[in-house]
């Protein structure tokens, strides 16, 4: 049991860490209704009061739970009568042995004495650190002059006169968004706005004497006259559509230049949150297909939304699409709403075959017309049902081809059984079926390069002589067959024995096992290079009759192979590349360093597989109506000629350049009409060349004041945005210097007979 001394101690001095706490942030809480008075923003003036308050609270009890105990142990143990036995006191007597129970009576007896050790002094140093940085601040908030005051506005007039008897003593602008943004009514702090578009602006101006004129004067030309509401004040409103530049008009003075951005509303944007890919494969077990989608905006997204579905059937030129839309109700804040749909693909009518996309549309609380934005489209492929051959060819090729050529698969399954048999196979015979997977990957790389054109690789072989044997095939005779569409990757070819290892020029030597597969890679091949296996037809060396059909085939062209479309054959390239890393590894008997190429070459592959059908989202017809009726007429009336499609270029406007040359150093200062002129100019190219209106403040401020030099130095180093660049010239070559004339002269002298 505590003494109650010692908890008296204690909680007094955790009240006082309180009280040092929040006498210290005082000075710095009193400075939130001072910025609210400056900012002129009275509604925010209670919520940061209020938040302030509480976060000094927070810390107030945070640091008064710091004294612990362990806290309390520590300070009564610097005192050296409690000999270090403070540990003591918060011990029940019972469990304590005899020599304990005496040390407690004794350190109980000296308690009154030590627990003046737990009242630290007042921090009177750290008081005033906190105090005196913080009634700094304050003062400066509350004395630093405002800038609509008359003392800083009422003085740029452009007359040079002295407001002696009309002096404009307070200038006020407040603005009221549009509803939609869902933002309150408020005063600006200064005549300058950036508020968002078709926000109404309200001026309150105080004027001491009686103009005869007040005034908007825009950098446009317009006027807009202020009204006169007795006692000195005056008013305008003004719908903001588009940003620009103004002035106070007092009678015959013009104040400062302010600057009025419109901050237009941008359309919602739409992220895809699942699924992860926008094209999926979709395999009929799952029967559900989850679909989120989050819609973003600046001040709000339409608490429903469409999904619009395009379900595209058929192959070819034979393909038929046909919509529907789907209404999603969104959940989660205005700002980030989330639509969430699972689709049955099989009840929308889709098939094997079929592709499914996707899009929402969402759109926002724009007035009066909302803004519509849709998401990337999501496409959910049914891969099509495999392919079944002919009956007559049934027989032939399916018999041979799985004998002979893998799949990019089934060579890596391969490669990765051979890393599991490693530590019970020598190293020769490891290198042996390493080897001979190596060769099964190279004759799948010359199988599929025959899609980009390139040329069969074989082993090097004699010309063609008249008594050729007519059974020996004058062509390649290890050239792969010409790919079909079972060669693409959908289904592995079972594996096959292990084939004795062959040169790395050369095709696997034709043994027992390969004798069938050589005859389907003939009986495929369309076309065998200029040769076939009659005598008649056999090639003769130093026939011309047969050099075009020997050399003249266009396999080795890559450019007349058309098969593909450029993005398609550039993914198949990369394919090839893998698959010759992934050779060469193989072959050298590391299958460990072969199976990352394998398996990005796999990865491609699948790419080219699926590169079959690509969706565009279909337009309505725009072709103008035909009238039969001039049909064999020769009128050629409203027909556009062949010249009308080459247009000159529109040649660069001179007004930039010549305002900034005229505002180079040592000039004299630039005629009104050359400002007048440019400032017309820039009107129509605002958004443009001056979309902060940065040009065009420096452009009225010196049109306020001509003679100002740092006026003309600002404007001229704005001037850059709107200066046209020059078209890029030709570079003369630099003449020679002594050396290369020398040899220039020797050049010449060698070519002269």
């Amino acid at each position: 049991m505590i003494p109650p001394i010692l908890a008296s101690a204690w909680r007094a001095a955790r009240r006082r860490a309180r009280i040092e706490t929040f006498v210290l942030g005082l000075p710095w809480l009193l400075l939130v209704p001072a910025l609210a008075w400056r900012l002129r923003a009275p509604a925010a003036l209670w919520p940061t009061l209020v938040i302030g308050l509480i976060a000094l609270v927070a810390i107030a009890v945070t640091r008064a739970r710091r004294r612990d105990r362990v806290w309390v142990q520590r300070r009564l143990d610097e005192k050296p009568e409690m000999q270090d036995s403070a540990d003591l006191l918060f011990a029940d007597a019972q469990p304590l042995n005899p020599m304990q129970r005496l040390q407690r009576e004794r350190v109980l007896s000296r308690l009154p004495a030590a627990v003046s050790a737990l009242r630290a002094r007042w921090p009177w140093g750290r008081q005033w650190f906190s105090w005196a940085p913080a009634l700094l601040v304050l003062a400066t908030i509350l004395l630093w002059p405002a800038r609509n005051i008359a003392t800083t506005v009422a003085a740029a007039g452009t007359n040079g006169k002295s407001p002696a008897t009309v002096t404009l003593r307070e200038a006020r602008l407040s603005a009221t968004p549009p509803a939609y943004t869902g933002q309150r009514s408020s005063e600006l702090p200064a005549l300058t706005a950036r508020v968002p578009q078709d926000t109404r602006l309200r001026w309150t101006l105080r004027i001491d004497g009686q103009p005869r004129d007040v005034a908007l004067q825009f950098a446009d030309g317009q006027r807009q006259p202020m009204q006169d509401e007795g006692d000195g004040r005056w008013s305008s409103e003004l719908r903001l559509t588009r940003s620009t530049l103004y002035r106070l008009a007092i009678d015959d003075r013009l104040l400062d230049v302010q600057r009025l951005q419109a901050v237009p509303d941008r359309p919602p944007q739409v992220r895809i949150l699942a699924p992860d890919n926008t094209l999926v494969a979709w395999d009929p077990s799952q029967r559900r297909w989850p679909l989120r989608f989050e819609a973003s905006d600046d001040y709000g997204v339409a608490a429903d939304a469409s999904l619009k579905i395009t379900l595209a059937q058929g192959t070819g030129e034979n393909i038929r699409f046909s919509e529907q839309r789907i209404a999603l109700a969104g959940s989660g804040p205005a700002t980030a709403r989330r639509f969430a749909r699972d689709l049955d693909p099989a009840a929308l009518g889709m098939g094997p075959g079929d592709d499914l996309i996707v899009q929402l549309e969402v759109r926002d609380n724009h007035t009066p017309q909302p803004q519509l934005a849709h998401s990337s489209s999501v496409v959910l492929r049914w891969p099509p049902p495999q392919q079944q051959l002919s009956t007559d060819l049934e027989a032939s090729v399916r018999k041979t081809l799985p004998a002979y050529f893998r799949s990019q698969r089934q060579i890596i399954i391969d490669a990765e059984a051979l890393l599991k048999e490693k530590r019970h196979l020598d190293e020769a015979t490891f290198l042996k079926r390493s080897d001979a997977i190596g060769v099964d990957q190279r004759i799948l790389r010359l199988r599929y390069g025959q899609f980009l054109g390139e040329e069969s690789e074989g082993a090097p072989q004699a010309p063609p002589v008249a008594d050729a044997h007519a059974d020996e095939p004058a062509g390649h005779d290890d050239a792969p067959a010409p790919p079909t569409a079972d060669d693409l990757p959908t289904a592995d070819a079972p594996p096959t024995a292990d084939a004795p290892p062959a040169p790395a020029a050369k095709a696997p030597s034709k043994s027992a096992s390969d004798a069938a597969p050589t005859q389907g890679a003939a009986a495929l091949d369309g076309h065998d290079h200029g040769g076939g296996g009659g005598g008649e037809t056999g090639r003769t060396f130093g026939d011309g009759g047969n050099v075009l059909a020997e050399f003249g085939h266009t396999h080795d062209h890559a450019e007349a192979a058309t098969l593909l479309d450029p993005k398609t054959r550039a993914t198949l390239k990369s394919a090839l590349d893998r698959m010759w890393l992934s050779e060469g590894e193989l072959r050298q008997g590391r299958p460990e360093r072969a199976l990352p190429f394998a398996y990005e070459a796999l990865a491609f592959i699948k790419q080219v597989q699926q590169a079959e059908r690509i969706y565009l989202a279909r337009l309505g017809p725009e072709l103008p109506p035909i009238d039969p009726s001039r049909r064999l007429s020769g009128d050629r009336a409203g027909l556009a000629h062949r010249d009308d499609a080459l247009q000159a270029a529109t040649p660069a406007d001179p007004r930039a350049m010549a305002l900034w040359q005229a505002l180079a150093p040592g000039e004299p200062a630039p005629a009104a009409a050359v400002l007048q002129d440019f400032a017309q100019w820039l009107q129509g190219e605002q958004g443009r060349v001056d979309p902060d209106l940065s040009l065009s403040a420096a452009l009225e401020t010196l049109r306020g004041d001509p003679d100002c030099l740092p006026c003309r130095n600002a404007l001229r180093a704005q001037l850059w945005r709107a200066v046209a660049r020059p078209p890029a010239q030709l570079r003369t070559r630099n003449a020679a210097d002594a050396v290369g004339q020398r040899y220039l002269d020797a050049l010449q002298a060698e070519g002269t007979p």
